[in-house]
């Protein structure tokens, strides 16, 4: 039973206890940003030096388990009821999860990544044709399978558990089939609290750092000066685009900004790709993506125990930390949007395709960055890439036509990304804030969208975002074993919803329809008939209200507790039995669209969209509706088939115990 699912009020606790914390570490890192920094540096240092290992352990086990579930026997299960829908179209729904996962990284690192480990890579010689193999390599490695993995396995469970289980979408609900009810209280308050400042902090760091990259882009095209100053009026600026679009709402705001970022990508990506090497892009590309997949395991292992490298701290486990610190906010985002799609179609949405666009972004500015270094000698855009990395984008684009049109268009995607990745990032801490709720007052979606950007302008000015850069990904240690846990009861859900579909083919005797004289042709006449709401509704009033009567007296004289409840969707027939999973059985009257084979000249006229519609009396189980009408079934019928779909319950009930 969630306590809170028909609340809208804010979580005090949650809301108060971030904010207090956010404060608390702000005021820390202003006051003191060399002892904050010096503190954070030495506590990642401890654990890269003697967690190594586990980020490995981690990140590799997220990955095996996401793919394993993408094509196990789980698979069809719906992130929601079984007759639920997704909520946006694929397309919209891509823009939406790469805007707010990865889209600003790809046009801050997408030139200046592979440069760098061309000039440094882990193993090959320097600024050789082995070293720009082996840099597209590990960049393909720390921007591929694995990041979207992260991602997808938290917004997995979340989704999993607040649109199957009705439970609060939010990050204690990852916890629930490990400590059930108890996610209400204080553990469940920490959990969200802790989601509440990496989210904050992650979201305000990379908003701080995104700003050097626009102000380098504007004075490059405009020559505005570099300044403190600027940067911060950037940031009021960014943070005041956020705020319009987070109170437009997820519909308006955001889904339109991230299809509209998502275009410009797409065309950006096409214009290089065909301005540049394009012959020798594409073969990179297929080349890149053979090398990647074929060492796989090997990088996904690789700790350098046998040769000791500084590099897999400055670069692995500094990725896997980051993606883990910035997972609760992506995931409760993308589980926000992932309504109504089954497993599958959610793991290859968010794992596949966002890689496979990574991958193409990389291959084609990288590999682009990489020939004009190699075989140009472009050595400024190899230094720039190491020395002023926000630099490096605008240099690069230097190289194409229309060079001051392409640059311009970077900026705006730039600041585009930042604002719905804002926006995202404060709706998700609202929803966290208020018990997965989305609608929310105004004022509370303003107070985070300005909080992210108060934090930002704070530590740019204060020169404390390495400290917080630092301490977010040194909170992905603790934040990785919830998820580890987390998978445990995922697997453990899934289990019990594997009995359960099971136990949905047992074969039972099923009840004569409408037993009793002509029969058939009361069937028949139900069949061909399109009754109109009036109907429906009065034969749930009366034959299936007597029909659940009749079944929960039955049961009450068996000392089982059954509860009729009937509202304006629907009559609804629940029977409990202690802590097991309880049954349910109801019936809606919904509207379908008439089938032509039905349109007579006695049709009723269409209704005012101009549309022939007809009602049924759907049948709907704990899972969602069922796809079976029972409109003009006789009273026993009904209680037959509340019967059987009772048997195969009570049979769930014993394969699960």
């Amino acid at each position: 039973m969630n306590p809170i699912s028909s609340s809208k009020h804010l979580n005090k606790i949650v809301f108060l206890g971030s904010s207090g914390a956010i404060i608390a570490l702000l005021l820390f890192a202003l006051l003191s940003p060399q002892l904050a920094d010096q503190t954070f540096s030495q506590l990642q240092t401890i654990i890269v030096d003697n967690g190594s290992w586990f980020y490995v352990m981690t990140v590799a086990a997220i990955l095996i388990f996401v793919m394993y579930l993408a094509v196990s026997r789980h698979s069809q299960i719906k992130l929601g009821p079984d007759h639920a829908e997704p909520d946006y179209s694929f397309s919209s729904w891509l823009s939406m999860l790469f805007a707010a996962g990865m889209g600003i990284g790809l046009m801050f690192f997408g030139v200046a990544e592979p440069l760098m480990h061309f000039l440094a890579p882990p193993t090959a010689s320097p600024s050789t044709i082995e070293a720009a193999r082996e840099a597209m390599k590990m960049t393909f490695f720390h921007w591929g399978l694995h990041a979207w993995a992260i991602y997808a396995v938290v917004a997995l469970i979340l989704a999993y558990f607040s649109y199957r289980h009705n439970l609060p979408l939010t990050l204690r609900s990852a916890l629930y089939p490990i400590i059930g009810d108890k996610i209400y209280g204080w553990r469940g308050n920490v959990v969200d609290i802790f989601a509440v400042i990496s989210t904050i902090f992650g979201v305000a760091t990379s908003l701080g750092l995104g700003v050097l990259q626009i102000s380098s882009g504007l004075n490059y095209l405009f020559g505005f000066p570099i300044s403190e100053p600027y940067q911060l009026l950037l940031i009021v600026a960014i943070t005041g685009l956020a705020i319009v679009s987070v109170v437009s709402g997820l519909d308006k705001g955001i889904r339109i900004l991230s299809e509209f970022n998502m275009l410009l990508a797409i065309g950006l990506l096409v214009f290089i790709l065909l301005a540049g090497p394009t012959v020798f892009l594409l073969q990179a590309m297929l080349q890149n993506t053979g090398a990647y997949l074929s060492d796989l395991v090997r990088n996904t292992f690789n700790l350098f125990a046998y040769d000791k490298k500084d590099w897999l701290g400055g670069w692995t486990i500094f990725y896997w930390g980051w993606w883990l610190a910035w997972a609760p906010f992506v995931g409760v985002f993308i589980a926000r949007i992932s309504k109504g799609r089954t497993i599958r179609e959610f793991l290859i949405g968010v794992l596949l395709i966002p890689s496979m666009f990574t991958l193409a972004w990389m291959t084609i500015f990288g590999n682009s960055a990489i020939e004009l270094v190699l075989n140009q000698g472009s050595t400024e855009l190899a230094k720039l890439a190491t020395d002023n990395t926000p630099v490096a984008l605008f240099l690069f684009l230097e190289h194409f036509p229309w060079s001051n049109v392409i640059s311009g268009v970077a900026v705006l995607m730039i600041v585009v990304f930042f604002v719905t990745s804002c926006d995202s990032g404060a709706m998700v801490v609202d929803m966290l804030c208020s018990n997965g709720q989305n609608d929310t007052p105004v004022w509370q979606r303003i107070y985070w969208a300005g909080g992210v950007g108060l934090v930002a302008g704070i530590l740019l000015m204060a020169g404390g975002l390495s400290a917080l850069q630092t301490m977010t990904i040194a909170s992905a240690l603790p934040f990785a074993v919830i998820l580890l846990i987390a998978m445990y009861g995922l697997i453990k859900a899934l289990r019990v919803e594997a009995y359960k579909r099971e136990s949905m083919t047992l074969h039972a005797p099923s009840g004569q329809i409408n037993a009793g004289s002509d029969s058939w042709k009361e069937r028949l006449h139900t069949i061909v008939d399109f009754p109109n709401k009036s109907a429906v509704e009065r034969f749930v009033e009366q034959t299936v209200n007597q029909a659940f009567d009749s079944v929960a007296k039955e049961l009450t004289l068996k000392q089982i507790d059954a509860d009729i409840n009937q509202s304006a969707e629907a009559i609804t027939l629940t029977v409990k039995h202690g802590e097991d999973a309880e049954f349910v059985y109801a019936v809606y009257p919904t509207i379908h669209h008439l089938p032509v084979y039905g349109q007579s000249t006695e049709t009723p006229a269409p209704d005012s969209d101009g549309e022939h519609t007809y009602y049924r009396a759907d049948v709907h189980l704990s899972e969602g509706g069922q796809n079976y009408d029972i409109m003009g079934w006789s009273k026993l019928a009904v209680i037959n088939d509340i019967i059987d779909q009772y048997h195969r319950h009570l049979h769930f009930l014993h394969l699960a115990g």
